[in-house]
């Protein structure tokens, strides 16, 4: 099993910053790309940024310039610094790993999520 725990969300004021964390812990072999998704109040799950092990990033076009990705591999943990928010960046923020469990297992692993951590920001 493999269990992914964010922390970091809160409320904020509109132009604010906060910094999510996600920690990956469990029967964990090796992680490939990890990253964040949210999910506004009737809205899609969407991605805001994604990392792979080597370092490469992807970011939706709404956070490009404010938002920043990085991990580090030795603690299985990926953060999300987030700069000039704005109230639509309000959302459950999802962590999201892509996980190989053991030498025979998937080559790209298999998707595990976190619970969620709610980011509200205040205008």
């Amino acid at each position: 099993q493999v269990q992914l725990v964010e922390s970091g969300g809160g409320l904020v004021q509109a132009g604010g910053s906060l910094r999510l964390s996600c920690v990956a812990s469990g029967s964990i072999f090796s992680i490939n790309a990890m990253g964040w998704y949210r999910q506004a109040p009737g809205k899609q799950r969407e991605l805001v940024a994604r990392i792979t092990s080597g370092g490469s990033t992807k970011y939706a076009d709404f956070v490009k310039g404010r938002f920043t990705i990085s991990r580090d591999n030795a603690k299985n943990t990926v953060y999300l610094q987030m700069n000039s928010l704005k109230p639509e960046d309000t959302a459950v923020y999802y962590c999201h790993a892509l996980v190989r469990t053991s030498a025979i297992a998937p080559y790209y692993g298999l998707d595990y999520w976190g619970k969620g951590t709610l980011v509200t920001v205040s205008s």
